[in-house]
C-alpha cells in the first residue's frame, strides 16, 4: 500500500534539513503543499539540504514541492544542497529556474492620429492601383475578344448577360417605381400650393432622367449582382478554382471578370431606360390620383420638360456606374480569402463600396454637369 507523502524542517548534526518520505505520486492527489513559514527556523545564509530517506514512488509531484522550497529558501538567501536527491530528480529541478518568469504584458499598440490617416491613405492608393490595373487588363481583354485573341467563352456571357439584365427587371421595377411615386407625391403636396400641380411631371421626369433612375438602378445593382460577382469569385477562390485556372494557363480575367463586367457594361444603361420609364409610371398614378392629371397630359408635359440630352447624360453615367460596380466587386472577390467567412466578408464590401462608390461618382458627374452647363 502506499505511503502518504509528508515532509518535515529539522535539524540533524546541527545542519538543517529539508527530510521528505512517503510516496510522491501527483497522479494520488495527497501531495502537500510547502508552507513557507517553516524555513523561518533557517538563519540566512545557512545551508538547508535534502533528506530523501524514506521516500518511495515519485514522479514531478515531488520535482514541483521541491522546487517551492527552493524558490522560498532562494528568496531568504538560505543555500540548497541537492546532493542527496536522486540524479533525475537533481536534472529535472536544475532544469527549472528560482524564481518563475512573469508573463510579459501584451504589447499595447499605439498609433498616432498622423500614422493612423498615413497607413488609411496608403491602403486606399494601393486598392485603388490593383482595381485600376484590373481595369486596365479587362478594357485590354475586351479589345482583344472580337479577334480571338481572349479566351472569352460566349456562354458565359449570355448566362451573365441573363443574370445582370432579365433577372433583374423585378427589383429595378419596384424600386423606380415606388421612387416615382415618392417624387410625384412630395411635388404635388408641396405644387398644389402654388396651383402649379401640372408641374409634377416636369419635377418627376427630370429628377428620374438625370439622377434617381441612374442612381437607384446602381444601388440595386450593387447589392444584387456586385455582392454577387464578389461572393461568387470568393467561393472560386476557396475552392482553388482560380489556381486552378493559373496552373493551366487560363487568364482570370478572360475567363471570368470580362464577361461579368461586360454583361454590366451592356444592361445597365437599359436597365436605367427602363427604370426611367417607369419611374414616370409611378409619377403618373400618383399625379392622377392626387391631382386629376390625364395621362396625355403628363406625358405631354414630360416630354417637353426633359430634352435629349439628359438621357444622354444618364446614359453615360450608368455605363459608369456599371464599370465601377462591376470592376469592384471582382477586385474584392479576387483579393478575399480563402475561408467560408471571408465569401460573407467580400460580399457584404462589395456591396458597401458599391454603394458608396456609386454616390460619390453621382457627385462627381453632378460637379461636371455643372462645369458644362448640362
Amino acid at each position: 500500500m502506499a505511503e502518504a507523502p509528508a515532509w518535515q524542517v529539522r535539524s540533524e548534526g546541527g545542519a538543517p534539513c529539508l527530510a521528505v518520505w512517503g510516496d510522491w505520486v501527483a497522479q494520488s492527489g495527497r501531495i502537500p503543499d510547502f508552507a513557507a513559514n517553516e524555513l523561518q527556523s533557517v538563519a540566512p545564509r545557512q545551508t538547508l539540504a535534502f533528506t530523501m530517506t524514506g521516500i518511495g514512488t515519485w514522479d514531478s509531484g515531488l520535482i514541483a514541492f521541491l522546487w517551492d522550497a527552493r524558490r522560498d529558501a532562494t528568496a531568504r538567501g538560505i543555500t540548497i544542497d541537492d546532493s542527496a536527491l536522486p540524479e533525475a530528480a537533481r536534472k529535472l529541478l536544475g532544469l527549472l529556474g528560482d524564481t518563475p518568469k512573469p508573463a510579459a504584458p501584451a504589447p499595447r499598440p499605439r498609433r498616432s492620429l498622423l500614422a493612423w490617416i498615413g497607413g488609411g491613405t496608403l491602403a486606399l492608393l494601393s486598392s485603388l492601383g490593383t482595381t485600376s490595373i484590373l481595369l486596365g487588363e479587362t478594357v485590354r481583354a475586351g479589345a482583344l475578344a472580337p479577334f480571338g485573341r481572349a479566351r472569352v467563352r460566349v456562354v458565359d456571357i449570355f448566362a451573365n448577360l441573363r443574370d445582370a439584365g432579365p433577372s433583374a427587371l423585378l427589383i429595378v421595377s419596384v424600386v423606380n417605381f415606388l421612387v416615382g411615386a415618392i417624387l410625384a407625391f412630395v411635388g404635388a403636396a408641396q405644387l398644389a400650393k402654388f396651383a402649379a400641380g401640372a408641374y409634377v411631371a416636369n419635377l418627376v421626369g427630370l429628377a428620374l432622367v438625370r439622377e434617381m433612375a441612374a442612381v437607384m438602378t446602381a444601388i440595386v445593382m450593387a447589392g444584387r449582382t456586385g455582392g454577387a460577382y464578389a461572393a461568387r469569385i470568393a467561393t472560386m477562390q476557396g475552392g482553388e478554382e482560380i489556381d486552378a485556372l493559373k496552373v493551366i494557363g487560363i487568364p482570370v480575367v478572360d475567363y471570368i471578370v470580362l464577361p461579368s463586367i461586360l454583361s454590366l457594361v451592356v444592361t445597365m444603361p437599359f436597365l436605367y431606360l427602363y427604370g426611367c420609364l417607369v419611374g414616370i409610371i409611378g409619377g403618373l398614378v400618383v399625379a392622377s390620383a392626387m391631382l386629376g392629371i390625364t395621362g396625355a397630359s403628363y406625358i405631354h408635359q414630360t416630354l417637353s420638360a426633359v430634352p435629349l440630352s439628359q438621357f444622354e447624360f444618364g446614359f453615360v453615367k450608368s455605363i459608369a456606374f456599371a464599370l465601377l460596380i462591376g470592376v469592384t466587386g471582382c477586385h474584392i472577390g479576387l483579393k478575399a480569402g480563402r475561408s467560408s467567412a471571408d465569401v460573407g466578408t467580400a460580399a457584404t464590401q462589395a456591396v458597401v463600396v458599391g454603394i458608396v462608390g456609386v454616390i460619390a461618382m453621382d457627385a462627381v458627374f453632378a460637379v461636371i454637369a455643372n462645369a458644362l452647363g448640362i
